[in-house]
């Protein structure tokens, strides 16, 4: 197996524990991850990390390329729609202040450093790939 192949594999591997790592902490009582969040997305993202290894170990390129590139979106993705849902969620409290406090209860956790950490592995191992500069004939 070729190193960029391996940070390929080891970058979906990654993005796949990252879907079970503790994302957010509500009011310092329980961890969530990906799928307490998002159950459905959450699923979504598995199955796309799931091809992408499939592709890695067959090695087929465009597929692990397509699905390195499509989990960094939806990783990209989900991360904009949890902080648009923590900074809204309190919003119909006509009270600024409480509103500020209860957004502050939530808090993001050290999961999305694994969820960000493992596409972009994935995309380093399929754009780094170095071609060979001759062609061996086969005899």
């Amino acid at each position: 197996m070729r190193l960029n192949t391996l940070f390929s594999f080891a970058g979906f591997i990654m993005l796949v524990a990252g879907t079970y790592c503790p994302i957010l902490r509500p009011f310092h009582l329980f961890n969530w991850d990906v799928y307490d969040a998002n159950k459905p997305f959450g699923i979504v993202i598995l199955l796309v990390a799931l091809v992408g290894i499939i592709g890695t170990v067959f090695n087929q390129v465009k597929i692990t390329r397509l699905s390195s590139w499509l989990s960094l979106g939806l990783v990209i993705l989900l991360f904009i729609a949890a902080w648009l849902k923590v900074h809204t969620s309190f919003s119909f409290i006509p009270f600024h202040s409480i509103d500020a406090f209860l957004t502050r209860q939530i808090k993001f956790k050290w999961g999305w450093y694994l969820l960000f950490a493992g596409p972009l592995l994935a995309l380093a191992g399929v754009l780094f790939n170095k071609k060979t500069n001759f062609n061996r004939p086969i005899v």
